[in-house]
């Protein structure tokens, strides 16, 4: 149990970062290309690579190279599950209330 709750802290940990929730938040739609995220989420491209990176080591996404393009998908069925109840929960409402 132990274990777990250490598992459980440490992927709440790395979606706890506004830039890092926003970027899943676009991959539980589908794979995306490195410049479509950072023209959709507004994020500057040394920001964006390095929460990548960060998403990636903890092995939540995994990137595919296509030529000069980057591509990235979300790869963990826990990650995904959060992702789903956090949209439930929240960006759901806020289509509600627009």
């Amino acid at each position: 149990m132990q274990s777990a709750a250490g598992s459980a802290c440490r992927l709440m940990k790395t979606l706890s970062n506004p830039d890092r929730l926003m970027i899943l938040c676009q991959l539980i739609q589908g794979e995306r290309r490195v410049g479509e995220l950072e023209e959709l989420l507004g994020i500057v491209q040394p920001t964006l690579s390095q929460q990548l990176t960060v998403l990636r080591d903890e092995e939540l996404v995994s990137a595919r190279r296509d030529g000069k393009n980057m591509y990235y998908q979300l790869t963990s069925p826990k990650a995904l599950a959060i992702m789903e109840v956090l949209y439930s929960q929240f960006c759901h409402r806020e289509k509600e209330s627009a």
